[in-house]
């Protein structure tokens, strides 16, 4: 009979595998973190094309989710950077293994190379020339981040720096191999000599007005062992081994330093610049400071007529929302039955009142809404009183027989939840003209209001770069023309009698009650083809030439067709009020701001 285990060894087997199961731990979570990344998960892509086409909502859908800045500052942070590993010490015993042992193992995953731009030849500028290929890749990789860098892209003028970091990779790439042949042990620790000086040089200079004097004499003292290392009997197929081990750590590390840069793009576009927030501050503070003389008692009579021409904004920006208004107004010839009602959350409804008290808009009226006090009080039930801003999107379309180089990229934006509550906000109104607070309206919009839309509910703009069939995978076994354009907000007639008429509400609400059941879903994601169920067959296009949109991501609209437009949308993520706004496009937006303001002075607020 076997004799059993002694009780002591037995208590030791027990901590024996807690430890093994720990070094297993330890070796799968890297594995694991690396293949997140290098498979795409990690990405600061808009959108990656699925089938024929694809949209994504971006990591905040309005310009106003900053509750999820510092997790994502935090997972930034956590990423690994990757380096070029160290110079080993001189080893002068000889050996047969691979070249590779004479640094870290690593376990190197290529990433996706980012398109190289396509330099016309003869180009002495300095600016780079992308082709539409290159172009359409990039923003697959990267969205828009990558065409504003590229915009900043310039040739590197310092050539002696250039010079010196490709005499840094050739010698790494010889080192590990002369290390290893016996009797060349002077030119092996030459060579590493020459390796550590121009990274000390590296280190401290970038441009070539920064190296030091003498770092002619360090570049020929390095050509000449480089020549030495290559005349040495060395295999060369270790050699391009190690030269492309280098080279694939360097595009790695230049690929994890784009994404840093796409995150500091998007948390720069998508979140409220100080002095913006300081201003909407500032206005809240000192509305409760004083009792403003309220506009609304000079121009109550005029809120809930019909008769007057009703604009309506929904925005949380108070200096966008201004614009806009300013800009309908100086372009109108009569403006004293104008009404615009500025629908925004209770966070920025008091700044907004003391500031519309404080500037007049010549004769129209300015009615502020507290989008959340209304809705509390309306009879709809379960409904969120969260405000929502129009909605934008990236869409990618592309022939699945075609590579996705060839996708075509759209951005379009859509009515957000909020504006399918229009009734339950103005019972009394029969027609409004909605307006985003990132338009500037350059014509008089009166001739809408003598518009004979028929039975149609909503006066678009229509976008066929996208058509209902491209979404038959999102608008699922719901009735729809597959061949109908999709149309975009920004410049709308609303016939709110047609819209009471149609139920436009009720069959919206059924509709986000549809798609929530199939597969949960939030406002934002499920705006586009709710928008576009909803008001199937019940939109009139308004004249293209309207409006010209596009001016918060394309930089290649012409002067002339911006000056002829009756109204501006800058649909996309580089909005005029921003650093990263288009410079060629902001003056059209800043000519209409307000000033001589003494809050915009104070919060350091200057076109």
């Amino acid at each position: 009979m076997k004799a059993s285990a002694p009780p002591q060894a037995r208590r030791r087997r027990g901590p024996s595998l807690v430890v093994l199961a720990l070094v297993v731990c330890s070796l799968l979570v890297p594995v694991a973190f690396v293949f997140f990344f290098s498979a795409g998960y990690g990405s600061f892509a808009d959108e990656r094309p699925q089938e024929d086409f694809d949209l994504h909502l971006p990591h905040w859908s309005n310009r106003d989710k900053d509750q999820d800045v510092p997790h994502l500052v935090h997972e930034i942070k956590e990423l690994p950077v990757p380096t070029i590993p160290t110079i080993p010490e001189v080893s002068t015993q000889t050996t047969k293994q691979d070249d590779f042992s004479a640094v870290p193992k690593q376990t190197i995953v290529p990433p996706k190379p980012l398109p190289s731009p396509n330099v016309t030849s003869g180009n002495t500028d300095g600016a780079i020339r992308l082709s539409e290929e290159n172009k359409q890749a990039c923003q697959i990789e990267f969205g828009s981040y990558c065409l504003w860098s590229f915009e900043r892209l310039e040739y590197m003028k310092d050539a002696i720096v250039k010079r010196l970091k490709d005499q840094l990779f050739v010698a790494r790439s010889y080192f590990p191999s002369i290390a290893k042949i016996q009797g060349k042990e002077a030119l092996a620790r030459e060579l590493k000599q020459c390796i550590q000086d121009h990274e000390k040089v590296l280190s401290e200079s970038i441009v070539d007005g920064d190296l030091p004097s003498f770092i002619a004499k360090k570049m020929e003292r390095m050509e000449q062992t480089i020549a030495q290392a290559k005349a040495s009997p060395v295999d060369c197929n270790n050699v391009i081994r190690k030269l492309s081990q280098i080279l694939g750590l360097t595009e790695d590390e230049a690929h994890f330093h784009r994404k840093q840069s796409a995150f500091l793009y998007h948390l720069g576009v998508y979140t409220m610049p100080k002095s913006f927030h300081c201003l909407t501050m500032r206005l809240t503070v000192e509305y409760f400071k004083r009792t403003p003389s309220d506009p609304d008692g000079f121009y109550l009579e005029k809120f809930n007529v019909p008769k007057y021409r009703h604009y309506v904004l929904f925005s949380k920006h108070v200096l966008a929302a201004s614009v806009t208004i300013n800009s309908t107004v100086m372009s109108s010839e009569v403006t004293g039955n104008m009404v615009f009602h500025v629908v925004t959350d209770k966070l920025n409804y008091f700044g907004m009142k003391l500031w519309f008290s404080r500037h007049s808009f010549k004769e129209a009226a300015i009615h502020v809404i507290n989008y959340e006090e209304v809705i509390t009080q309306s009879f709809l039930k379960n409904i969120p009183s969260e405000l929502f801003l129009p909605e934008e999107f990236r869409v990618s379309i592309h022939d699945p027989e075609m590579p996705p180089t060839k996708s075509r990229m759209e951005y379009m934006s859509v009515f957000s939840h909020s504006h399918f509550l229009l009734p339950e906000i103005f019972t009394s109104l029969k027609k409004v003209v909605l307006l985003d607070d990132d338009m500037v309206v350059q014509r008089d919009l009166s001739f809408l209001w003598d518009l004979d839309m028929g039975e149609k509910v909503n006066g678009a703009v229509r976008f066929c770069g996208v058509k209902s069939g491209h979404l038959r995978k999102y608008l699922g076994d719901n009735i729809y023309e597959a061949k109908s354009c999709a149309w975009m907000s920004g410049l709308n007639v609303i016939d709110l009698e047609k819209w009471r008429e149609y139920k436009v509400t009720d069959k919206y609400l059924q509709l986000l009650e549809q798609f929530q059941g199939e597969r949960p879903t939030s406002l934002q994601e499920a705006a586009l083809p709710l928008s576009l169920l909803t008001f199937n067959n019940l939109v009139y296009p308004l004249d293209e030439t309207l409006t010209v949109s596009e001016l918060g991501y394309n930089f290649e609209i012409d002067t002339d067709t911006i000056s002829n437009a009756a109204a501006l949308h800058y649909n996309g993520l580089r909005k005029p009020w921003l650093d990263l706004g288009i410079t060629a496009y902001r003056k059209y937006w800043w000519r209409f701001l307000t000033r001589e303001e003494q809050y915009m002075n104070d919060c350091n607020l200057h076109p």
